[in-house]
């Protein structure tokens, strides 16, 4: 067989394997230990806005936002920063940007802030993710390896372009079952839950993972 032959016969199988590598993580998620599709549906003073949580790219965010939402940690906060044409901030408890839960982590630095609507970490340096988070109103590229994002706004984006400073969040609900997740991290959550009750005695109860 000439070379020029083998050479494309070797890159349509490449092709092929990548393509069935695609499928099978595809098909067997749940096997692999990834929770249902997460879902946050965060109630403003201003409206209601629904953002995607992407648990596969930022496990640790995902994991350190859904414990918070569920635990009540951002019932009654506000949007402390709002930036006309950039983005909008909130999950301060202290409403003045240096607040937070009590700890610190590192959340994955993967994924890009290339579109209206993404929600991602607020931060202080590497190592300084804490509660705060914001959501964008337009590409913000500059931001991007700085910045932990883990999601984006699938419906309510003129919610988010319409909230002023002070506007408040009312509750943050999450749809779908974070079970499997929080069994992957459940030694950090252990501990963040630990500084949690000590800062803020009267949030509610830790989630409590379904078996398997």
């Amino acid at each position: 067989m000439p070379l020029i032959n083998m050479l494309k016969l070797s890159i349509d199988l490449w092709h092929r394997c990548a393509l069935f590598v695609v499928l099978l993580s595809v098909l067997f998620v749940p096997a692999m230990g990834y929770s249902q599709e997460l879902r946050a549906i965060i109630d403003t003073s201003k409206g209601t806005i629904e953002v995607n949580l992407n648990e596969r790219a930022a496990p640790t965010t995902v994991a350190n936002f859904v414990n918070l939402a569920i635990r009540g940690f951002y019932d009654g906060l506000t949007f402390h920063r709002v930036e006309r044409n950039f983005m909008i901030q909130g999950g301060d408890p202290l409403a003045d940007g240096s607040g937070g839960p009590g700890y610190q982590f590192a959340g994955e630095i993967l994924l890009k802030h290339n579109q209206p609507g993404i929600i991602s970490m607020a931060n202080s340096g590497p190592g300084t993710d804490g509660s705060q988070f914001f959501l964008t109103h337009l590409a913000t590229s500059h931001l991007d390896g700085l910045h932990s994002v883990f999601g984006k706004v699938i419906s309510g984006q003129p919610v988010v372009n319409q909230i002023r400073r002070r506007d408040v969040i009312n509750s943050i609900t999450i749809e779908g079952d974070p079970s499997a997740l929080f069994r992957r991290r459940q030694e950090q959550l252990r501990e963040w839950n630990q500084v949690l009750n000590e800062n803020f005695p009267n949030l509610k109860s830790v989630f409590v993972p379904v078996a398997n």
